[in-house]
């Protein structure tokens, strides 16, 4: 740093400052733009220079705060703002500073110095578009974001969003990208879900008109196109074709290259939940058939993929009442399982959450009845299938119902929804394995991402997760995609709420406004500067070594941890090689058992087949042998009237006998007797 200074001792302030100014961009030219300048430093570093060159050429900020919508914007006024009353010839000297530990060779390659102090363009900017010529090229510098009435209020950045989403410096920040395309008709209670990089929409509500149509935004182009369905079979055995019926408040399930659509109020409801499945590569529709008993139909339930079953809770059916039951469809046999679980269940509702966690924990959050909406966390745990209510910690959402939640890892993040008076303006995420609450974000004024039956989905750009959140309803219907990319702080922040935090990152957990996290991140890379601003009159370098041996310490912390999770996981790993290894020798059991067991139900099969015969044959037998008994009664009656009258007609005879000889003795003719 010595050095240096001697470098740079032939050029006294002001022109030393200007000099600097001039070579880091801030020199009005077409280099100074955002993007010129965040080429050459990192996006703390920009964000602190651009702060103390303000704080030198136009003194302290008394600009009002920009929206919270302009991330960029309101990030450059925090950072001016922090500054205070600091005078102008100590921004100028603290800016050279910073600019020689950034890039101590700046003065060699410096080739042009601005004599006089140029004043950037004040923060207010309108929507008027200023071309920045690049490369022969003509680029805007600025993006426009229409109001609900479509009259542009607010100018954005055009580095949140570049060539299909470019490379976005703003973390925890809901940002419009821009979109190509047709747009599908705005609406909520809608269903999407995410398939190899493309956001997949369809059915909802629109002016309380169901709809039917199916939209797909490319996730890496941006562009909107809608999808000509094709009526398929209800299944091999029916051919005839299946009518897509306008549905909303249903769920759309990604499964086996497939959209399987779930349940959903239609004008027509038919009694029990009916299963749609839309083939990606045909782009045809069928009905599913399903076994078991399946539950009534319904809307604004939760249905939540965990390994091959769909998980079914609550909803409200087609006469309004609502409902709290839980049902189980296994995708393998495409089978419906009613569960009595234990314990007291979530209070009846619809249009609440539910998320999976470990794959064992079904958790269901918010919701509403008739009357009042709700905030309560219920946990099923699928194994002992036991419903219980754990006390949950930090931010603790207001109640709402209409919201949407995805995860990411262990973090549930909950967007929009309402509580009948007014959309929740704040984002919020719940790591599921502490139960603590924290706010990512909040949104001023009605926006779409505040609204109720909106979507989030979860996708991928550029290697790092990405929340699509589309339509939705906050007094007029939506169909805006906004786009927030979660950071590494706003994952990690609710584990260390409730640890004692460095001074370098302690910014993270005590922002909650709507650029938190581009503030957070040049907060916490930039501490011991920041206390340099303040203090440097006194003695900088003290507070340079607190801060690298508080950042050495939060590294090593973060080390330890993650060593501490890699081992878990490769315990876990074990643990799961084990239960397959398990699992493949319990299939193999049960496919002999259900092979034995065939040949089982087949003997007995041919064995009540004989004893059918045989019973035929006895009937028959017991037939024949009554006819015997009825022939051997008349056959014994027979011979009692034979004996009867052979005993008679020798009666009669040994009597005819008998007269003869005593007639004889009495001297009387037989002939004579006879006669008389």
């Amino acid at each position: 740093m010595a050095a240096m200074a001697r470098a740079t001792s032939g050029l006294q302030y002001p022109e030393r400052f200007y000099a600097a100014a001039s070579y880091a961009g801030f020199d009005g030219s077409p280099r100074s733009s955002s993007k010129a300048v965040r080429s050459k430093f990192k996006s703390e570093s920009a964000l602190l220079l651009y702060a103390l060159y303000q704080q030198a050429t136009v003194g302290p900020c008394n600009l009002p705060e920009p929206s919270a919508w302009n991330a960029i914007e309101k990030s450059k006024w925090s950072s001016w703002k922090q500054l205070g009353d600091m005078n102008s010839a100590e921004s100028m000297r603290l800016f050279v500073k910073i600019l020689e530990e950034e890039d101590p060779g700046w003065y060699s390659r410096a080739s042009n110095f601005v004599p006089e102090p140029v004043v950037d363009v004040q923060m207010n900017h309108n929507s008027k578009v200023e071309p920045v010529v690049e490369n022969g090229n003509s680029y805007p510098e600025m993006k426009t974001i229409s109001t609900e009435n479509g009259s542009p209020v607010e100018a954005q950045d055009k580095d949140v969003v570049s060539e299909g989403f470019g490379p976005v410096v703003v973390y925890d920040q809901w940002i419009a990208p821009p979109i190509s395309g047709q747009p599908p008709k705005s609406r909520y209670e809608h269903g999407a879900a995410v398939v190899q990089d493309k956001m997949y929409i369809y059915g909802g509500n629109h002016n309380g008109r169901y709809l039917n149509d199916l939209h797909v935004l490319d996730l890496r182009s941006w562009s909107w196109s809608r999808i000509e369905a094709k009526a398929g079979s209800e299944s091999v055995d029916s051919p005839s074709p299946v009518i897509v019926t306008p549905c909303a408040g249903h769920s759309l399930i990604p499964w086996d290259n497939k959209l399987l659509s779930i349940a959903g109020h239609t004008k027509d409801p038919s009694e029990t939940i009916q299963v749609k499945a839309f083939d990606l590569q045909t782009c045809s529709w069928s009905a599913l058939k399903t076994y078991g008993k399946p539950p009534v139909s319904r809307g604004g339930q939760s249905v939540t993929l965990v390994g091959s079953s769909l998980v079914i809770f609550g909803g409200q059916d087609a006469k309004r009442s609502l409902l709290n039951d839980l049902h189980i469809l296994d995708l393998e046999t495409m089978t419906w399982d009613e569960i009595d679980a234990v314990g007291v269940p979530p209070s009846p509702r619809s249009d609440h959450s539910a998320a999976v966690h470990a794959e064992r924990y079904l958790l269901i959050f918010g919701g509403g009845s008739h009357a009042t909406c709700f905030n309560d966390l219920h946990v099923l745990d699928l194994q002992a299938m036991e419903w219980s209510r754990p006390t949950q910690q930090g931010d603790i959402p207001t109640p709402r119902a209409g919201h949407a939640g995805v995860t990411v890892g262990e973090n549930w993040f909950i967007v929009g929804g309402g509580d009948n008076k007014s959309g929740a303006s704040e984002t919020v995420v719940l790591n599921m394995s502490t139960l603590v609450w924290s706010v990512v974000t909040t949104v001023q004024g009605r926006v779409p991402v505040a609204s109720e039956g909106l979507s989030v989905v979860v996708g991928s750009h550029s290697g790092e997760d990405v929340l699509v959140s589309f339509g939705g309803y906050n007094g007029r219907y939506s169909n805006e995609v906004n786009v927030l990319k979660p950071s590494h702080k706003s994952t990690l922040q609710s584990k260390m709420i409730e640890t004692p935090v460095p001074d370098s990152v302690s910014a993270v957990h005590n922002a909650t406004n709507a650029t938190r996290d581009v503030e957070s991140e040049f907060e916490a890379g930039q501490e011991g500067k920041i206390r340099e601003i303040v203090m440097d009159n006194v003695d900088s370098e003290p507070m340079r070594s607190k801060g690298v041996k508080t950042n050495e310490h939060l590294i090593a912390s973060l080390r330890a941890e993650k060593d501490e999770l890699e081992s878990s996981l490769s315990k876990e790993k074990s643990h799961t090689l084990q239960l397959k290894q398990d699992l493949a020798e319990a299939e193999t059991r049960s496919t002999d058992l259900y092979k034995e067991l065939q040949s089982v139900r087949g003997q007995l099969a041919a064995e009540q087949s004989r004893c059918f015969k045989l019973e035929v044959e006895l009937a028959e037998l017991r037939q024949k042998l009554q006819t015997m008994e009825t022939l051997q009664k008349e056959l014994e009656l027979l011979q009692r009237q034979k004996a009867a009258s052979e005993q008679a007609a020798m009666n009669a005879k040994q009597r005819q006998s008998s007269g003869g000889v005593w007639g004889w003795l009495a001297g009387t003719p037989p002939d004579q007797k006879e006669d008389a």
